[in-house]
């Protein structure tokens, strides 16, 4: 069947998505700028009002809100159309305005992650607001404005989402090689802290116990578990303790952020830290505790997910496109989703790459065909070309 001309004979323009994206990337919204924030807000129901009723929903802990625009929830096919508006650069970050490096690269705060998958996501809905079928597809757009920070705000309001759909589509952006996500670690931070005992650094030294000493004897058997399990990360990414030099410490402290492969290993390797611990733990006059948890499991592959990516990837090589998928260390809401049990397709915004640095730029030739092939896969949803998972709505979206 060919491509139908509504998708082929793209609009809006290249220059058009250009247009938007810097208009959108040069307000900035980083994750604790709420004022930025409620400006990239208003920006975005502006834009997406155009697909459906606009909502903007409080959410604990933060005067930041989510966006959600709901459309036909008596189609066929519900879909969650995921993604986050929140940057990591400050309202005091000197990153805040786009800048064309040539005609093909725009540099600038949020392009790539994820102002630009944005940009796609709404280019795709209109797009299949024109197609004859589209009354077979609906669901939700809900936009997150703390995803760079956790998603702690938006967790229950994702996993409340995730109840009401078939599947989900997070316009991340791909990777620089045009592949999507395959799957993502799961993320946790965790705080070890050692507790000893202070004495007189030259009168009774003996007396004390060295806390730096014990911690800086736990932490390289830590690192250790990087070639002990395989397909995890452990990172030691701060220490602090101690006080002056002639007080010997009876305090230090180490963050690290660690990330596993498999929910399976989150266990094992726990246990394996405090093993790590119990020795030190057993000395007179010391103590040693791990602290923390993951606030994302990872995202794991199912079998859902590889039937979506078929479909996705046959509707790049329709268009001339050639990508694969890949595992990747990082987190996002993806991970939240495939939590809660919702299969989901991550990485399909834009080409792109040095995120989250002052280097960030987008590749602009990527938006029209990112977006086609986004529109494609809907068009081929809604046609029976592409058979999305099977699985019951804890509840109907028309009773919302």
């Amino acid at each position: 069947m060919p491509v139908p001309p509504e998708i082929a004979g793209f609009t809006p323009s290249a220059d058009e998505l250009r247009d938007r994206l810097i208009r959108w990337a040069d307000q900035n919204s980083g994750s604790d700028h709420f004022a930025g924030l409620a400006a990239m807000h208003l920006l975005l129901a502006e834009d997406f009002g155009q697909l459906g009723s606009v909502e903007s929903l409080d959410l604990p802990g933060t005067p930041a809100k989510a966006l959600r625009v709901r459309f036909r929830p008596e189609a066929r096919w519900q879909i969650l159309f995921s993604g986050h508006y929140d940057t990591v650069y400050g309202a005091d970050h000197p990153f805040q305005t786009c800048t064309l490096i040539d005609a093909n690269t725009l540099r600038g705060p949020g392009v790539a992650d994820m102002k630009g998958g944005l940009v796609v996501m709404l280019a795709a809905l209109t797009v299949l607001q024109s197609l004859p079928a589209a009354d077979e597809i609906g669901g939700e757009v809900l936009l997150s404005p703390d995803e760079e920070i956790g998603s702690a705000s938006s967790r229950a309001l994702l996993e409340a989402a995730a109840a009401r759909h078939h599947f989900g589509l997070v316009f991340e952006p791909c990777r620089e090689n045009g592949d999507l996500v395959r799957a993502r670690m799961g993320t946790g931070i965790f705080t070890v802290t050692c507790r000893g005992r202070a004495a007189h650094a030259g009168r009774a030294a003996h007396q004390g116990r060295n806390a730096i000493v014990a911690l800086a004897e736990f932490l390289p058997q830590a690192d250790a578990l990087n070639r002990e399990f395989s397909g995890i990360l452990l990172n030691i990414g701060r220490i602090s303790g101690g006080g002056a030099v002639n007080i010997v410490p009876d305090l230090a402290q180490a963050e690290m952020n660690l990330r596993v492969s498999r929910q399976s290993d989150i266990a094992a390797v726990l246990q394996r830290l405090e093993e790590l611990a119990a020795p030190i733990r057993a000395r007179e006059g010391y103590n040693l505790t791990i602290e923390g948890k993951f606030n994302r499991l990872p995202k794991e592959v199912t079998p859902e997910d590889e039937r979506l990516f078929a479909g996705w990837q046959d509707c790049g090589r329709i268009l001339g496109m050639s990508f694969g998928w890949q595992n990747v260390g990082g987190g996002s809401d993806g991970n939240l989703l495939s939590a809660a049990g919702l299969p989901n397709l991550d990485g399909l915004g834009p080409l792109g790459g040095e995120l989250h640095s002052p280097s960030e730029y987008l590749k602009l030739d990527s938006l029209v065909p990112r977006t086609q092939v986004a529109a494609l896969f809907l068009h081929r949803l809604a046609t029976g070309q592409i058979v999305g998972p099977s699985r019951p709505l804890s509840f109907s979206p028309a009773a919302m």
